[in-house]
């Protein structure tokens, strides 16, 4: 008989209850507007939700090589990061100016850590089962600092970030001196930020070799997650890969599409439409070609494991670093880009980032290569999906289209097929939902089913 995983206590404390303003891990119960759920059903935990128990062979096998886990601990650490991504979500919530970042730590992410600056608030938080840290700083002041930087960072200081577990921005410097410079330029206080040296500058991941992915004008990257919108097929992909209007051809150099719509520098996000010949499915390539089913799009928190898929180099895993970060390549800065410990070479870019069955996004660029090791950054999928109004591809039924480019911010009514981000708030069955973690609605992800994404109010 298989060894039943252990649980981190937070994944059972959290569950029972969350002493902060009152909230309760499982409170949303209303009934959904058509027909009601059976009595006898309770809503998923944050790791049936989102499938942790499905994850493919292929990813847990990338997992043991690059992290070093056995399958068993691959599995474990899956739920227990879906179990800490919920549970921090809703600390955030319940802290709201006070809260300075969350994280997980250990082989298998069972301890979570939540950051505040308010004292008081330590109790409630070891409530849920989560290690409490009082720190000076609060995350909102820190990423305003962060921006304040990025507006007159340049070539020098490509890259600026919030370490959550240091409660201090890093800026990297790849001249002696710069770092100083930029905070004297900026005025922000040098207690908030730590500067470290840059072995080198991050780069765009693409190249003019042969291979397989997609072609693009003699160049190649790689498709990151198959979507529809309406009736049209496609991938979402980098930025700067190609710029709309740009033909692109696939792996077998066969004839597949054009890029619709493309941002880079600013955000690095871009979709293709194919032709009637290319048929999306809800997988990502891996291992030997193997099929790796996406099931969903929420982004999971820092220390969470990822792995990412590309046309050069494979599957390779490593851990989230930081949300949120801005990095400057020679063509100009990105911003709200997320910083990994995965490796990745030219051609990878704008290849799949996935944890679990969850896409997290496209490859960006980075340092360093897949012999030494290296540092990436991923484009997250769900403000591209949002910005063109584009459906993930999942293993569930088809939602439909989403939102539309360039629309507000969703609220009103809960409907499958729309990207929610956190604190949006929504109406289901005649109560109020709050979105606690960022993702596109799917069948089966309504407000009441799922405690792990929505908050009753």
């Amino acid at each position: 008989m298989p060894r039943r995983p252990a649980r981190a206590a937070w994944t059972v404390l959290a569950a029972a209850a969350l002493a902060l303003a009152g909230l309760q891990a499982g409170s949303a119960t209303a009934a959904p507007p058509s027909a009601p759920p059976d009595p006898s059903a309770r809503p998923a935990s944050a790791a049936a939700a989102l499938r942790t128990d499905a994850a493919p062979p292929e990813l847990l096998r990338a997992m043991e090589r690059d992290l070093g886990l056995t399958r068993t601990q691959a599995l474990t650490r899956l739920a227990h990061e879906a179990e800490a991504g919920a549970t921090a979500a809703r600390v955030r919530q319940a802290l709201g100016g006070t809260y300075a970042g969350a994280w997980v730590d250990g082989p298998e992410s069972a301890t979570l850590t939540v950051a505040t600056t308010r004292a008081a608030d330590a109790g409630a938080i070891r409530a849920t089962g989560a290690r409490a840290l009082v720190v000076p700083h609060g995350l909102t002041a820190l990423e305003s600092a962060k921006s304040t930087l990025d507006h007159s960072a340049g070539a020098e200081t490509p890259v600026r970030y919030v370490d959550v577990r240091a409660n201090r921005i890093v800026v990297e410097e790849t001249r002696p001196g710069a770092g100083a410079r930029l905070l004297a330029t900026t005025g922000v206080p040098r207690e908030l930020v730590r500067v470290v040296r840059a072995s080198e500058a991050p780069r765009p991941l693409y190249d003019i070799r042969g291979g397989d992915a997609y072609y693009m004008g003699g160049g190649r990257c790689s498709v990151g997650f198959a979507i529809t919108r309406g009736t049209t097929q496609g991938f979402a992909t980098a930025g700067h890969c190609g710029r709309a209007g740009t033909a692109t051809t696939g792996y077998n150099q066969v004839a597949q599409g054009s890029f619709q719509a493309s941002v880079f520098p600013g955000s690095d996000m871009a979709w293709v439409a194919t032709n009637t010949n290319w048929t999306a499915t809800p997988y990502v390539k891996g291992a030997g070609g193997a099929n790796v089913q996406v099931t969903g799009s929420v982004l999971q928190p820092v220390g969470a494991s990822v792995c990412r898929s590309g046309s050069t180099t494979g599957w390779h895993c490593g851990t989230i670093q930081q949300h949120n970060t801005s990095v400057t390549y020679p063509e100009g800065t990105i911003s709200g880009v997320t910083r990994t410990t995965v490796c990745a070479e030219p051609g990878d870019s704008g290849g799949s980032y996935i944890s679990g069955s969850q896409a997290q996004g496209v490859t960006s660029g980075g340092s360093g290569n897949c012999s030494s090791g290296g540092t990436t950054f991923f484009q997250p999928l769900n403000p591209i999906l949002q910005n063109y109004g584009l459906t993930l591809r999942t293993t569930g039924s088809d939602p439909g289209p989403g939102p539309g480019p360039g629309e507000p911010e969703p609220g009103g009514t809960w409907k499958a097929g729309t990207v929610y981000t956190a604190g949006a708030v929504v109406t289901y069955g005649g109560a109020s939902y709050r979105c606690l973690q960022g993702h596109q609605a799917q069948t089966g992800w309504e407000p009441p089913n799922v405690p792990a994404l929505w908050q009753r109010v």
